[in-house]
Order: structure tokens, then C-alpha cells, then sequence
């Protein structure tokens, strides 16, 4: 996996943890989640162009 899209594999893994302690700290908040889901996209959108 090239350095780009391996980067963005942590910070989207990371921002899934980050998300999901927020929550359970602090409550729901669906804006978190909506920008965790298009991070997630935008790094599946990287790893298949990759492979391409």
C-alpha cells in the first residue's frame, strides 16, 4: 500500500475512534458521523483507484 493511502487508512481508522469515544462520552452527534462516513469514502475512493 503506497505512503498516501496507508496515511489516510490510520487517520480514517483513528477518526473512527475518536468518533465513537466521543459518543460514548459525550452523546450522538451526527455531523461526527456523517464526516467519519465521507473520510471513510474518500479513503475507499484511494484504495481502489489504486488498485486500478
Amino acid at each position: 500500500m503506497p505512503g498516501t493511502t496507508k496515511a489516510m487508512g490510520v487517520i480514517t481508522v483513528a477518526g473512527l475512534v475518536s468518533v465513537t469515544a466521543y459518543t460514548v462520552a459525550l452523546g450522538s452527534n451526527g455531523w461526527l458521523w456523517f464526516g467519519w462516513v465521507v473520510l471513510g469514502l474518500i479513503t475507499v475512493a484511494m484504495v481502489m483507484s489504486r488498485n486500478s
